[in-house]
């Protein structure tokens, strides 16, 4: 065997370790957390918020709270970030932008953004409450999500919108329509799977990070009742209760964690299907 055969053998084989090493995490990983937290499951466990006798190890409690709390968080910042993306990614375009320094700035910013740690996000909009008297709530929450969405929706939905064909928007404007109608009759219309998409991808981040929201959101054993309110999650509730010293508040964890699995599980199949719909069929 010459040179380089053995070391393309060697190459080879270490790709296929990373591979199967990787994959035997993810597959250990969802089997235990399946598994404990099946086990853990119960109709009190998904009507219950948590209670002083629930959290001390006596039984009598849930996580509705937690639930409840982390779909009122990803819904609020998703819906208001992809109020915000959806005109800045569209601006980026060409159509507006001309291709210029400033889009090429702001997708460079974008980038660096979507690489920072979301307890940096955490931080900073940490530091904003302090300094302005504002208490943890569900708006502060959805505020710090919204941020950290922001990056991942409008690079999502601009990459998305340079797929559209020049000559479907050089159709429309033959007709007499004026950029913005091209904009969002026909452009936002022909990109529209791969927009959603994006929107499940930022999404089911919202729904599964913990760091921005630690310092932000807070936590409650109830469930808020305006955005003034502090507001438990999922990824929150797994971390707290897995800390108690109770065998039975731990399995609540598992539960939790169980129940975050599906829905980011959802998230990524339903994510998948529209990617490959508007891959193949391009948003008809």
């Amino acid at each position: 065997m010459n040179k380089r055969k053995l070391t393309e053998s060697i190459f080879k084989f270490l790709m296929i370790a990373s591979t199967a090493v990787v994959i035997a995490s993810l597959l250990g990983t969802m089997a235990i957390i399946t598994v404990r937290g099946i086990s853990a499951l119960s109709v009190d466990m998904l009507t219950k918020t948590h209670t002083a006798s629930f959290l001390l190890g006596r039984g009598g409690g849930g996580i509705l709270n937690a639930i409840v709390g982390s779909v009122y968080l990803a819904i609020g910042a998703t819906g208001l970030a992809t109020l915000i993306s959806i005109p800045v990614a569209l601006y980026l375009q060409k159509d507006y932008s001309r291709g210029g320094l400033f889009a090429r700035l702001t997708r460079l910013s974008l980038d660096v953004l979507w690489g920072t740690p979301s307890i940096v996000y955490g931080a900073f909009a940490f530091s904003i409450m302090v300094y302005i008297g504002m208490r943890t709530s569900l708006m502060a929450g959805i505020l710090v999500l919204t941020l950290l969405e922001l990056p991942i929706l409008i690079r999502a939905i601009d990459e998305v919108l340079k797929m559209v064909p020049k000559e479907l928007k050089e159709a429309s404007y033959a007709v007499g329509s004026t950029r913005f109608e091209t904009s969002f009759k026909v452009t936002a219309r022909w990109a529209l799977p791969g927009v959603i998409t994006g929107i499940l991808l930022a999404f089911g981040r919202a729904i599964g990070d913990a760091a921005s929201i630690l310092f932000t959101a807070g936590y409650s054993n109830y469930l808020p009742s305006s955005l003034a309110d502090p507001v438990a999650s999922l990824p929150l509730a797994v971390y707290f209760l897995y800390n108690s010293p109770f065998s039975n508040v731990q399995d609540a964890a598992y539960a939790a964690a169980f129940v975050l699995l599906l829905m980011v599980l959802c998230l990524s199949v339903s994510s998948r299907i529209l990617a490959k719909r508007f891959s193949i069929g391009g948003g008809r």
